[in-house]
């Protein structure tokens, strides 16, 4: 049996890239530099990342459970968090003159 989640979020979902830089960095000892080393990607991309002026696509959250040990479902999940709460608030005016329907 699932909860349905209506409640509507007050606040913003925690982007990814500040997952990255506030958690698993200190945890693991990471630099930037060292992080892209890690990934095979280039410190601008992970700066980016870390400023979260990037989202996370579907082959770094590959790259990052491949080095973190846990599933892309969770990077990408977190992503996608973010981007429903900024659509939301971009287009709210928008989404609110559409009325539900109800079954017949």
């Amino acid at each position: 049996m699932s909860i349905p989640n209506t409640t509507k979020r007050e606040i913003p979902p925690t982007h990814p890239g500040e997952m990255l830089r506030e958690d698993f960095m200190p945890d693991y000892g990471l630099t930037t530099a060292s992080l892209a080393d890690a990934l095979g990607v280039t410190r601008q991309t992970i700066n980016e990342l870390l400023r979260n002026r990037r989202a996370i696509t579907p082959v770094m959250a590959l790259r990052l459970s491949r080095l973190f040990g846990n599933s892309p479902e969770f990077w990408l999940n977190a992503q996608h968090s973010v981007d429903l709460w900024e659509s939301g608030q971009i287009f709210q005016k928008e989404l609110n003159q559409i009325h539900p329907l109800n079954a017949a």
